[in-house]
């Protein structure tokens, strides 16, 4: 389980966060929000890129701001950062074995590999593909399968369906369901509201670096989408 207790943190005299609180135990938590209300500067504290300037951060009970970020990687959390950051001189393979490189069992690596090729052939089909060649929606899907491939138990993505076609971002709600399905404890950025809808079990809205409204989707999917039309 995900655990932040009256998280704050300020990039030098500006606050940027202010007592954020909330848990992900299960399904898919979304954080919606204006642009600037601290979405993903809270996903760079968990990942251990930034720390917390006060309160905590848990993670099956180990408080991640005392980690660096490769122990982090180590206890299974992984970020999909926002705008893919894929590696575009590697083949989708070479991209692919670079998330598992924690990982020592060659088998198991090879298992997953294909299991990743069974759910997004379109990857086994680029497989000997430069990742910079392939499109914006490709590499979202590349970026998602590496973090499966790192054996990620909570994985963080920041807006996965950003300027990406319908299709394509049918394509990624399936895949991070599927992801869930696995076992994975989802913690995603989403502006789209009906991807939101579609998507997100639960979801936390945040504003001015405060959690403003909180609750499963269906409860308060109406009060979500006032709010989003009128300041997103």
């Amino acid at each position: 389980m995900l655990k932040l207790s009256q998280v704050d943190f300020f990039y030098g005299k500006v606050q940027v966060l202010k007592n954020v609180s909330f848990e992900a135990d299960r399904g898919i938590v979304t954080l919606v929000g204006p642009n600037g209300a601290g979405k993903s500067t809270l996903l760079k504290l968990i990942s251990g890129l930034l720390r917390a300037t006060s309160g905590a951060i848990h993670f099956e009970g180990q408080d991640l701001n005392k980690l660096k970020p490769h122990q982090i990687v180590k206890m299974g959390v992984v970020q999909v950062p926002e705008r893919r950051r894929i590696f575009p001189q590697l083949t989708v393979r070479e991209n692919l074995e670079l998330g598992a490189y924690v990982r020592k069992e060659r088998g198991e690596i090879e298992k997953d590999m294909d299991y990743v090729y069974q759910l997004i052939p379109l990857l086994k089909e680029r497989e000997t593909q430069l990742g910079g060649t392939l499109s914006g929606g490709e590499q979202q899907l590349l970026a998602l399968a590496r973090g499966y491939m790192s054996k990620a138990r909570l994985m963080l993505i920041d807006e996965p369906t950003l300027g990406l076609a319908p299709k394509m971002v049918d394509l990624i709600i399936n895949l991070v369901k599927t992801l869930n399905q696995n076992g994975i404890q989802i913690l995603l950025i989403e502006e789209d509201l009906e991807v939101v809808i579609k998507i997100a079990t639960s979801l936390h809205l945040l504003r001015d670096g405060e959690i403003v409204l909180s609750g499963d989707t269906e409860e308060i999917k109406t009060e979500i989408r006032k709010y989003l039309e009128k300041f997103v």
